[in-house]
């Protein structure tokens, strides 16, 4: 179906099914083929497009998000590089604490603080 159908289906607009499409919250769309047998490069939509935009839409509004907030979470998840820098930001400012440090490494401090200790 055309971008205005799906659009009207799911209660939104296609000037937002766009905007959701460039954040990269839709899976890719299929070319069209119009009443002349030639490409119209009109966006078609499936029941896969529309369910995903249903998901995006309840997770909105469940975590009262807007959808670059939720596309920015989805980067987040699929780059380990923003997922690094997000963990140290949320370290920095208390929300996150930092992952446990390894079992050698701890056994390696106390060492060290014994050893410091020591008359």
């Amino acid at each position: 179906m055309r971008i205005t159908e799906a659009a009207r289906r799911l209660g939104t607009s296609p000037r937002m099914l766009r905007y959701r499409e460039a954040l990269g919250l839709l899976p890719a769309t299929r070319e069209g083929i119009s009443a002349r047998g030639r490409g119209g490069g009109h966006r078609q939509f499936g029941d896969t497009e529309l369910r995903a935009v249903a998901l995006a839409l309840a997770l909105e509004k469940r975590y009262d998000i807007g959808p670059a907030e939720l596309a920015f979470g989805l980067r987040v998840l699929a780059e380990p590089q923003v997922q690094a820098h997000v963990r140290e930001l949320g370290e920095r400012i208390g929300r996150l604490s930092a992952p446990p440090a390894r079992a050698l490494d701890f056994e390696k401090e106390k060492a060290m603080r014994l050893l410091r200790r020591r008359p």
